[in-house]
């Protein structure tokens, strides 16, 4: 599988279109960078801090949950696989459901449906609970990316890595480190339980503080949803 993704990479890196550095859209207007408040942007790195703790404790360990109860021993690569599948139109839908409500909107239902899509598997140890947890992580965990790297773009349309990067700093940190506390968590209780519980916990703070955004940075959001 490797072999054929670096041979199908040959081709599609040699029709990756050049940057467009003219600062100009395709409809002829001029692209202007936006800056978001400190405040809105501490706030957003939380968030994102947030999100990447909820992410990677399921995506690390989705199959040994599944394969660590006894009724759903033969399950884990099913559960794998319903992530995959609901993952995969998780963009385009998310971009719908943010043209509708809003963009922070769709963030917070995001968040929402991430922490019970991760708390499931606590909740009930059927084989209907851990695929219905892997189809709504898979659904959310690429719609909260997908609509923060959005943002990031609509702030700074002539640079949005300047943002972007800043971001999956803060989303990428938590990767390294919360897999590690899951580990010993799992080691000294025998499940993943308070595993599940801690990275849910996280998500929903992230949920309360997208709250605090947009009651106290509401400038920031009135800016960010007039440049869709």
């Amino acid at each position: 599988l490797g072999s054929v993704g670096v041979l199908l990479a040959i081709p599609a890196w040699c029709w990756l279109p050049s940057p467009d550095t003219t600062g100009i859209s395709e409809q002829g207007q001029v692209l202007d960078d936006k800056p978001p408040s400190r405040l809105f942007l501490k706030l957003m790195l939380v968030v994102y801090f947030c999100a990447g703790f909820g992410f990677v404790i399921s995506a690390t360990y989705i199959v040994a949950i599944v394969e660590n109860q006894d009724e759903l021993r033969g399950q884990g690569e099913m559960a794998f696989l319903i992530l995959g599948v609901f993952a995969a139109p998780a963009c385009i839908f998310w971009d719908l459901i943010s043209r509708k409500t809003g963009i922070l909107n769709a963030l917070l239902l995001a968040f929402i449906v991430h922490a019970m899509g991760i708390v499931l598997p606590v909740i009930g140890h059927t084989l209907w609970f851990a695929l219905l947890s892997a189809a709504l992580y898979g659904f959310t965990f690429v719609g909260i990316v997908s609509i923060v790297l959005t943002m990031a773009g609509r702030f700074y349309p002539t640079k949005p890595a300047k943002l972007m990067g800043m971001l999956t700093m803060s989303y990428g940190v938590p990767q390294i480190v919360a897999p590690t506390i899951a580990g010993y968590l799992a080691a000294a209780t025998g499940h993943y339980d308070a595993s599940l519980l801690m990275a849910s916990g996280f998500v929903m703070f992230g949920s309360l503080v997208i709250l605090a955004i947009k009651k106290w940075a509401s400038k920031d959001v009135d800016l960010l949803e007039s440049t869709s």
